[in-house]
């Protein structure tokens, strides 16, 4: 299925739109990912374990808006925007 963040697809014609659609994920990271990341964030440098758990985040979104698309009918999935949200632990 093709999903794009444009609102059109170049030679294609929209026939219908189906309505919206969401994806979401939830991922938590655990004690080790946070002290690398720690570390990382010290000594400078990107983090390896929060890059693949917001890739893997990506995808099941991405997955999850394809599977509502198909349930009601739909070929393609346009105007796709992502979020990321961090959340600490920790209270203020």
């Amino acid at each position: 299925m093709l999903v794009t963040t444009t609102p059109n697809i170049e030679g294609k014609k929209i026939v219908s739109y189906l309505g919206l659609f969401s994806g979401e994920a939830i991922l938590g990271a655990n004690l080790f990912k946070d002290l690398f990341a720690s570390i990382t964030d010290v000594i400078g440098g990107r983090s390896g374990a929060y890059e693949r758990e917001l890739r893997k985040a990506k995808e099941i979104a991405l997955e999850e808006i394809q599977a509502e698309a198909r349930q009601i009918g739909g070929n393609a999935v346009i105007s796709v925007v992502f979020f990321f949200f961090s959340v600490t632990g920790t209270k203020s």
